[in-house]
């Protein structure tokens, strides 16, 4: 695993911003792999601000992202799927049609984790994005997921729905369940860029870095990627 280590969260998107764009220019017709939350937020405003500015074009791009949260309609304005129009791609010129994310509101949960396994056997990550959650969780894969784990629906820690409560009004509104790749969907991609900012982070990019690999820190299978580079700020990297 390669380490980046940054003065701040600006930087830390900035470095991300050139190895995503950097993949888009060699690979015009690139799978993206994609993540929500506020860690991601910075790389989409530059990738956003670059279009704009050099219309570096997304038009041929697929983008498959990694979780979504069971019970919200894709036109709810707390779903990722809503997430990702508001956030990245209504801000470029890719393709809605090539953007591929589960359906939260599928009556059936198991054909649907089928469904979504099926999209993704099809489209390998060229580049797959994660955040690091504080309990060292990656998508929505908790601690003692099974790392031969696929797409499959979890209920979220404690942790997890106090972390994701800020892009709520409340946090009885957060859901509890939420579709997510496994750690086997996420470890096929040929490469996987790991975001991390600030000081709570700083116990699981320890642990992802040179901790055991073991599945009560899921992100610790990262380690046996050919091609994992996590790009941390100074105060998630503190115990590096």
């Amino acid at each position: 695993m390669k380490v980046i280590i940054t003065e701040d969260y600006e930087e830390m998107s900035r470095k991300a911003f050139e190895i995503m764009v950097e993949t888009v220019k060699n690979k015009p017709d690139a799978v993206l792999g994609l993540a929500t939350g506020t860690t991601p937020l910075g790389l989409y405003g530059k990738m956003k601000e670059d279009f704009k500015a050099n219309g570096t074009s997304y038009k041929n791009i697929k983008t498959v992202n990694l979780d979504e949260y069971v019970g919200l309609d894709g036109s709810d304005k707390n779903s990722y799927a809503s997430f990702m129009r508001e956030n990245l791609f209504n801000g470029l010129d890719v393709d809605l049609k090539n953007t591929y994310i589960e359906n939260g509101s599928a009556p059936d949960a198991e054909k649907e984790c089928e469904r979504y396994n099926e999209v993704l056997s099809g489209l390998q990550q060229d580049i797959q994005l994660l955040g690091l959650g504080s309990n060292g969780h990656i998508a929505f894969n908790e601690p003692f997921t099974l790392f031969g784990t696929e797409v499959h629906v979890v209920k979220l820690a404690e942790s997890t729905i106090r972390d994701n409560a800020r892009l709520f009004d409340n946090i009885e509104d957060v859901p509890v369940k939420a579709y997510t790749m496994g750690p086997k969907n996420i470890m096929r991609a040929k490469k996987i860029l790991v975001l991390a900012s600030g000081a709570n982070k700083a116990d699981a990019v320890y642990g992802a870095v040179k901790g055991e690999i073991t599945e009560s820190l899921p992100a610790s299978i990262l380690q046996l990627h050919p091609d994992c580079i996590l790009i941390a700020d100074k105060e998630a990297a503190a115990r590096l």
